[in-house]
This record gives structure tokens, C-alpha cells and sequence, in this order.
């Protein structure tokens, strides 16, 4: 299950769409996605521009791609282990979100300083069926199936579940970021096992 999107960009023959990929993500980080050129991400990979236009349509194209291959995966939980028990799920779910968006957010704040990109980085997400709704549909999903199986109760609001989790793991990927936090993965651990605990107080 992809984060973002259900289309792949195009795939090369040779290790330079990695090399592309490796840069965009690099550059993407240090200067934020309104500010990165195509132009910078092709200088760090030592390639042309022309060559970067080959494996990708543009900067969104390279954004998504670095979401999806070079970040990790979270709603993939889902599909790893389908039979794995509820709270361990959402554990799992939570700790990848927490790594996700704290590499992510970054990457995309700069986006809301420039609502002309944003509107047209909304309008490629929404003719590629993307965008960060995703991640919230299918953990509302998961949750209304453990719902209908009798493991959580028959009057919870799924959705709302879904986005007090997702919405808690951005909180403190944004709060890391403004204090200019590194990722601790043990700390994380510690996040997602509360932020599930305490939604599942409300959900069983």
C-alpha cells in the first residue's frame, strides 16, 4: 500500500534514478519543497537536468517518489502482518507514522508559504487520487473491520480514531522539528505505545 500514491514513477535500468533519488531526498530536506529546484537535486546527483526528466515528470513526481522509497511506510502495517492482534498493529502503525512525519515534515512545511505551488502541488496530488488523507482512510479502514470483528466498540467513531492517531504522531513531528529535535527511536516507541494506549482506553 502506497503512502501517497498509487502510481509509481517510472522506473530506469540503471542506477541513476537512484543516484536522482538519493539527491532529491538530501535536498528536499535541507531546503523544503517550495525552495528545491530540479536544478539542485540534478547537480547533487551529478546528472543534467535532462537526465532527471527522464525517470521523473518534476518536482512533485520526485517528492512523491522520495515519500514512497525512501521513507517509511506506515499503512504498509497493514499488509505485513494481517493477523497480528489490535494493539500491536496500531503500535507498529504509530511508530512508522512518528519516523514518517518526522522526516517528512520537514520536507513540506515550506509548501504552505507559497499557496500558488501548494494549490498546484494539491491539484497533481488530486489527479494522481494521493495526498495526506490517505494514511487516515486506511487506518479508519483497519479500525471498522477490527469494529465489525467485535474488538472495538459498536458505537466508536472510526474516523475520529484514526485521526486523533495519525494527527498525535504529526504533533510531535512538528513540535521535533521546531525544537530541532533528532529522531530517537526508543523514544518513539514510548509515543506510539502511549497515543495507541490511551486511544484504545476510549475505543474497547
Amino acid at each position: 500500500m502506497a503512502i501517497t500514491s498509487s502510481a509509481g514513477p517510472r522506473r530506469g535500468r540503471t542506477g541513476t534514478r537512484e543516484r536522482i533519488l538519493d539527491a532529491a531526498a538530501d535536498v528536499l530536506h535541507r531546503h523544503g519543497l517550495a525552495r528545491a529546484t530540479t536544478k539542485q537535486i540534478a547537480k547533487a546527483a551529478g546528472c543534467s537536468e535532462a537526465a532527471l526528466y527522464k525517470y521523473f515528470e518534476g518536482k512533485t513526481d520526485l517528492f512523491l517518489a522520495v515519500l514512497h522509497e525512501r521513507l517509511p511506510s506506515f499503512t504498509g502495517v497493514l499488509l505485513d502482518e494481517p493477523d497480528r492482534p489490535l494493539r500491536d498493529t496500531l503500535v507498529a502503525i504509530a511508530g512508522r507514522a512518528l519516523a514518517f512525519y518526522h522526516e517528512s515534515y520537514p520536507i513540506g512545511a515550506s509548501l504552505f508559504s507559497e499557496p500558488a505551488l501548494l494549490a498546484a502541488h494539491r491539484a497533481e496530488l488530486d489527479r494522481r487520487h494521493a495526498g495526506p488523507h490517505r494514511p487516515i482512510d486506511a487506518v479508519t479502514g483497519y479500525l471498522r473491520t477490527e469494529q465489525r470483528a467485535g474488538r472495538i466498540r459498536a458505537d466508536a467513531d472510526c474516523a475520529a480514531a484514526a485521526r486523533l492517531l495519525i494527527g498525535g504522531c504529526l504533533q510531535y513531528a512538528f513540535l521535533d522539528t521546531f525544537a530541532q529535535r533528532e529522531f530517537d527511536a526508543a523514544e518513539a516507541d514510548r509515543r506510539a505505545a502511549a497515543l495507541v494506549d490511551t486511544l484504545l482506553a476510549g475505543l474497547t
